[in-house]
């Protein structure tokens, strides 16, 4: 089943997702190259693809896993959480409809 994993970030996050990304976007390559990421990326803080210095104020990613405990725990395990990045993620089961 697919799963969305909706994080908030702290405020001022930039420097500490820059740091830490190289091993975030590692983790959801593992899970691209597995077939089980449907989709994956920040919010930027202003309407715009490339935020510059206004930075993102969250992450949303959609994948699959056995169960909700195994997609808390691999969101547990995210290399953002350990940095500081995100104050709180939600995670919880998505039922994928369309395309």
């Amino acid at each position: 089943m697919f799963y969305a994993i909706i994080s908030e970030d702290v405020p001022n996050s930039l420097e500490k997702r820059m740091q830490a990304r190289p091993a975030h976007v590692e983790r959801l390559k593992d899970l691209k190259n597995n077939g089980k990421l449907l989709v994956a990326g920040p919010h930027p803080a202003i309407d715009c693809e490339d935020p510059g210095d206004a930075g993102f104020t969250g992450s949303l990613i959609i994948a699959e896993f056995d169960s909700l405990e195994d997609a808390q725990r691999w969101a547990d395990a995210d290399p953002y959480i350990a940095a500081g990045v995100y104050k709180q993620v939600i995670v919880k089961p998505f039922k994928k409809v369309l395309p």
